[in-house]
Parts: structure tokens; C-alpha cells; sequence
């Protein structure tokens, strides 16, 4: 059975960082591209970052490039989002998804269809 489950969520100052964990089970880790979006109250999940486990490519929104940077541990099958200079705007839920890729990952969120995470809470305030 496939598994995603996320961590690190939290309250932070804007300015403040943050750092999410997704730990995956149930299957081949470096096979799958893992992504992480967030969903705001009234709007859309949109992609924030992605990595490809086997080849570590990956792939950022505009909107967090430079500021987030994710990585990936094979050893322990989990894949990690750092968010620096976290903004209020950025007040969401953070899911991770897993989608089988062959080398690369997409930030987009209609290709991963079958396997996500619950979610963890980020709240930045002013």
C-alpha cells in the first residue's frame, strides 16, 4: 500500500523558515517523482516543487525558486521542502503527491493523480 505522510507544518513569523517532510512507503522510491503543493482556504492546489528520486532533478514555481529548495534522502525514502522567507500569502495547506516518472518531475499538479499525502498546516504571520 502506497504511503505519503508529511511533517514539519507549523506556525512562523513572515521572514521565518519552515521545513516539511514527506516520508514514502509502498513503493519503488526512486522510480517516482515527488511533489509538493499547497492549497489555501477558497483556491486551488498549485504545484510549489518537485523532485525526481532516481535522478534528483528538479523543478520549482516561480513564485518559491530561490527561496524553497527541496531535496531527497533514498536511504530513508522521504523527500524534504526548506521554506525560507516564508510570506503570509503562503498560509496553506502542504501536500506531497508521487507520481511514477522516468527521469524527471513537473511542479503540475494534473499529473499526479493517485498517491497523496494528507496535508500539514503552514500558517505565516504578519
Amino acid at each position: 500500500e502506497v504511503q505519503l505522510v508529511e511533517s514539519g507544518g507549523g506556525l512562523v513569523q513572515a521572514g521565518g523558515s519552515l521545513r516539511l517532510s514527506c516520508a514514502a512507503s509502498g513503493f519503488t522510491f526512486g522510480d517516482y517523482a515527488i511533489g509538493w503543493f499547497r492549497q489555501a482556504p477558497g483556491k486551488a492546489r498549485r504545484g510549489v516543487a518537485c523532485i525526481h528520486s532516481g535522478t534528483r532533478r528538479t523543478n520549482y514555481a516561480d513564485s518559491v525558486r530561490g527561496r524553497f529548495a527541496i531535496s531527497s534522502d533514498n536511504a530513508k525514502n522521504t523527500v524534504s521542502l526548506q521554506m525560507n522567507s516564508l510570506r503570509p500569502d503562503e498560509n496553506a495547506v502542504y501536500f506531497c503527491a508521487a507520481v511514477r516518472a522516468s527521469e524527471d518531475c513537473t511542479v503540475s499538479r494534473t499529473l499526479y493523480q493517485a498517491y497523496w499525502g494528507q496535508g500539514t498546516q503552514v500558517t505565516v504571520s504578519s
